[in-house]
């Protein structure tokens, strides 16, 4: 492991609730790291499990780690409970003594250069705001299967941030979809968010993405309810299920989500109360069902380089 190399300090905060299952995995990954972190700050969110014990452990075998515990609040808060747990290390440390934060999850297993293979690519486009690698899952079988997640979207379990990008945007949303409203805020003022599926900045997520403590479909309908909360127009939630019912669970899982948003909008639930990121979100999700996501997206980041360069677009 390289010391820590000017310019390359990064803050690790991650949430952990009865996570024993997989955190020691994850820390041993963070310890191979090419790029050692300046500070990981560890959340003991009241857990039940050992996984109070487990990081205390690691707290004591790397100075780089810090533990904060949060009483128990009986359960699992997925979405506002996760970033309540992620503030509560954010708390403990003074964020302008890094170049780089990162809110980083208890159940993923890194390469070895992850964290240098994120800064060097940020380091070589300064309107790269929020960054990630790309998400895969084990089967029963043993295979890596892709998340399949968007280019345009830093994922949540590993959401790399400048500072100076993450202050901007106002943080994290305290609701859930949180992971995917910062990413388009970046964008609305003009900075980059992104993820590449490079080999070597795909991890294993060990608890798949969607999933729930209460089983796949609950995490599935969950999100679909996430995104009516967030803005998302009915057709592009529509073609975004249709997609993933091509991905395991086949058929069940997009169903699921789609069941979940329109189950939010017959309610008339609460919508994300910023109307002018409504109608941005709107327009891109239009463009991309229109041109692709990916045109879209190549769009809206030409119209942000312009504004910062001072043009009219």
């Amino acid at each position: 492991m390289q010391p820590i190399q000017r310019g390359r300090r990064y803050l690790l905060i991650t949430p952990a609730r009865d996570e024993a299952e997989f955190l020691q995995q994850t820390i041993d990954a963070v310890a191979r790291q090419t790029v050692a972190p300046a500070k990981w700050v560890i959340v003991d969110d009241g857990s039940t499990d050992g996984t109070a014990q487990i990081a205390e452990r690691a707290a004591q075998r790397h100075r780089w780690i810090e533990v904060v515990r949060m009483k128990d609040r009986g359960r699992r808060a997925v979405g506002p409970g996760v970033i309540e747990a992620f503030y509560a290390g954010y708390a403990a440390v003074n964020a302008d003594d890094f170049d780089y934060i990162c809110k980083f999850d208890a159940d993923v297993e890194i390469p070895q250069g992850y964290f240098e293979g994120l800064m060097v690519r940020m380091e070589a486009n300064p309107r790269i705001g929020t960054c990630s690698g790309k998400p895969y899952f084990r089967t029963a079988g043993g295979r890596l299967v892709s998340e399949a997640c968007g280019d345009e979207m830093s994922v949540g379990m590993t959401k790399f941030y400048r500072p100076e990008c993450f202050r901007q945007i106002g943080g994290f949303v305290r609701m859930v979809m949180w992971d995917g409203i910062d990413c388009h805020r970046c964008r609305m003022l003009g900075w980059i968010a992104c993820s590449w599926d490079d080999p070597k900045l795909r991890f294993v997520h060990l608890r798949p993405m969607g999933s729930s403590q209460r089983g796949m479909l609950t995490g599935r309908m969950r999100h679909g309810g996430g995104q009516y909360f967030m803005g998302t127009g009915l057709a592009y939630m529509t073609a975004s299920a249709l997609f993933r019912m091509t991905r395991p669970p086949v058929v069940l899982g997009g169903a699921a989500m789609w069941w979940g948003y329109v189950r939010s909008m017959l309610k008339r639930a609460p919508r994300y109360d910023d109307s002018g990121f409504r109608s941005f979100l709107r327009r891109f999700q239009w463009n991309s069902l229109l041109h692709g996501k990916a045109e879209a997206t190549k769009r809206l980041n030409a119209f942000g380089e312009c504004r910062r360069l001072g043009g009219t677009g």
